[in-house]
């Protein structure tokens, strides 16, 4: 089942930084500003953040099939990339461009959650490995528009039109194999763990209707447990898509073209691998304390970035495949901590709310730091303000990390 999941949900997410890896080819052709990027960005986020929030309030995620709201919503991706293709090659405005990425982040709001879902529900035992490599494929998903546009063909990056096509291709593919491969999850409690219905059916018969329940999402703010991973996981959303948006300024201080499309990707993607070690590391030593570890490294990487951003090659280079990994490699461990303790019957739900949140806060410091970026202060000093979130997330940690050492 595994293989399955991670496969679509690389090829699911990878429409999520497409446009971001062709800006500058974009803004070279239509004479875009740089801080349409930024703009770009936020409303795919917001897109993300009101799909997140309609589906928790329905409790989509919790009452119907997730293989099939995971299909329904990989082929409206792909369709929505596809209106932004047909809109670009009309020569349309950064506005609408910006509509067309609101409603590819609302329908990506049922592929990465959901994913999610599929994976506590199918592995509640190894939940921290297993959400390791599902959000390591994400990350490679949202990185893979950057390793696209490297690619050489006859002795240029791919043109903007071939990166967009492609990706959308992988997110149709993405729900379909998925659909395809995956059975229906087990029934919480089901004996012998099988599958509540068969794999073609589309339908789980849940072990007890399933509705709006306000007290249920009220945990994030009224469970100890609940909220110390919650809170620690919006400080990491406060650095984390912040500094993909900016790593591609940072690159472009020393690279061009599609040495830097690659350079870009091989910082993205290296997220994975703190996804996955910390995945394995965590069967050791627990999430908390790996999450903790990794939201510490990460924030120093911010804090040192005055004296490495014009460090020799190598320095510079290890700074940001360091930051990088440990950037990303929290968030399986945060999303583990809370899928264990949120309630059960609305841990789809809890998880949509969360990431509903916590992209809501990603917005802020995106637009926060790209309009001070434009505007002319050095990324020297700008950077080291995206420890804010990691200290604050620390500091949240707190409880989690205390039963972490008491058991």
């Amino acid at each position: 089942m595994l293989p399955v999941l991670v496969s679509a949900q690389f090829a699911g997410t990878s429409p999520w930084f497409a446009v971001n890896a062709v800006m500058p080819d974009l803004q070279r052709e239509f004479g875009w500003p740089a801080a349409a990027v930024g703009t770009l960005t936020s409303a795919l986020q917001l897109g993300f953040i009101v799909g997140t929030l309609v589906f928790a309030l329905l409790a989509v995620a919790d009452r119907f099939s997730a293989r099939r709201v995971f299909l329904l919503c990989s082929l409206a991706s792909a369709g929505c990339t596809l209106g932004a293709w047909v809109l670009l090659q009309a020569g349309g405005s950064v506005g609408a461009l910006a509509a067309w990425r609101a409603a590819t982040g609302f329908f990506l709001a049922g592929i990465y959650p959901v994913g999610m879902k599929l994976a506590a529900q199918w592995f509640p035992r190894g939940l921290g490995p297993a959400l390791g490599l599902l959000i390591g494929a994400l990350v490679l998903g949202s990185a893979f528009g950057h390793a696209l546009r490297g690619l050489q063909a006859l002795g240029t990056a791919l043109p903007w039109p071939t990166v967009m096509l492609g990706v959308a291709l992988l997110s149709a593919a993405a729900g379909i194999w998925l659909w395809r491969a995956l059975p229906e999850p087990p029934r919480p409690g089901a004996p012998g763990g099988g599958p509540a219905v068969g794999p073609g059916s589309g339908h789980v018969s849940p072990a007890r209707p399933m509705a709006f329940d306000r007290r249920a999402l009220g945990t994030l703010w009224t469970d100890r447990r609940v909220r110390a991973s919650v809170f620690g996981y919006f400080g990491h959303m406060w650095e984390l898509y912040t500094m993909w948006v900016l790593v591609p300024l940072v690159l472009a201080m020393r690279l061009d073209g599609a040495a830097l499309s690659f350079a870009a990707f091989a910082v993205l993607g290296a997220g994975a691998i703190g996804c996955v070690a910390g995945g394995w590391w965590a069967r050791r030593v627990g999430s908390a304390r790996v999450a903790a570890a990794q939201l510490a490294t990460s924030g120093a990487c911010c804090l040192a970035a005055p004296w490495l951003i014009d460090a020799p090659a190598l320095v510079f280079g290890a700074w940001l495949l360091l930051w990088g990994i440990t950037v990303a490699g929290d968030s399986p461990q945060f999303s583990a901590l809370t899928a264990t303790n949120a309630p059960r019957h609305a841990m789809g739900s809890v998880l949509l709310l969360t990431n509903c949140i916590g992209f809501a806060i990603s917005i802020v410091s995106i637009e926060l730091f790209v309009r001070l970026a434009g505007a002319g202060v050095e990324l020297h000093a700008l950077l080291p303000w995206l420890a804010i979130g990691p200290l604050l997330g620390l500091w949240m940690l707190r409880p989690l990390l205390a039963a972490a050492r008491a058991g």
